[in-house]
């Protein structure tokens, strides 16, 4: 029988076991939440890279790109917004960007060697689990939270619950402890309270961003999901 693990921490990732494994990718606050709303509202691709500096330097090789991402949750001079909500204003449709955050395009950099590579948030939960369940039967699956500068974060940790909920109740599979711990801490709190009660998401409302926090607990309404090929973000294959 296949398994589902949660890694807590991007920082707990170990290149040598992911071999065989489907990898999800969370950062429910927000990249991936982003990410998924941004090709849902027309971009074409997403490089995820580490740091501005990354970006600048992609950036000189595809003309006409859209540049977003923050550091240490603050805007970075120049870039678009990083948030899924203030993003979508800029105009995506049909254009490729790069994106760099603190934490989840770190986490995406670190597995891009792997495959297959999806990205997950509370919008496309459904989607994502009904693809891997379709695509890969057999696979164990690992869902990496990306955490937050090495420490543990609540909204992935509930949004990973998300996830291992769908995914039991539409397959086979045998949960570790912190699969089963996850599944536990989602079906024990609604999600609009978890992700406001977090740091990160106390941190964003007192800065103005509770919109974007309602937005991020919105559940399954997306059809989108992002998988890496070739280091860039697409939208995989119905």
């Amino acid at each position: 029988m296949p398994k589902i693990h949660v890694l807590l921490k991007r920082e707990e990732l170990d290149p040598a076991r992911l071999e065989g494994k489907v990898i999800i990718v969370l950062d429910i606050l927000f990249a991936t939440t982003t990410i998924v709303h941004a090709l849902a509202r027309g971009v074409s691709r997403i490089l995820p890279v580490r740091n501005r500096e990354d970006g600048l330097r992609a950036a000189a090789a595809i003309p006409a790109c859209v540049l977003a991402g923050e550091n240490l949750a603050r805007p970075i001079p120049g870039f678009a917004p990083a948030t899924p909500m203030a993003l979508a204003e800029v105009g995506l449709d049909g254009s490729e960007m790069i994106y760099c955050t603190t934490n989840g395009t770190q986490a995406l950099v670190a597995v891009s060697h792997a495959a297959p590579v999806y990205v997950g948030s509370m919008l496309n939960g459904k989607a994502l689990v009904e693809l891997v369940i379709a695509r890969h039967t057999q696979a164990s699956v690992l869902i990496v939270c990306s955490g937050s500068l090495a420490r543990f974060n609540l909204e992935d940790f509930h949004g990973a619950g998300h996830l291992v909920a769908h995914f039991t109740q539409r397959g086979e599979y045998a949960l570790t402890d912190a699969a089963i711990a996850a599944l536990h801490a989602y079906r024990g709190c609604d999600t609009h309270t978890a992700l406001a009660a977090s740091r990160v998401g106390q941190m964003m409302i007192e800065r103005d961003f509770g919109d974007e926090v309602d937005f991020a607990s919105s559940h399954d309404t997306h059809e989108i999901v992002p998988t890496l090929v070739d280091g860039f973000l697409v939208r995989a294959a119905a």
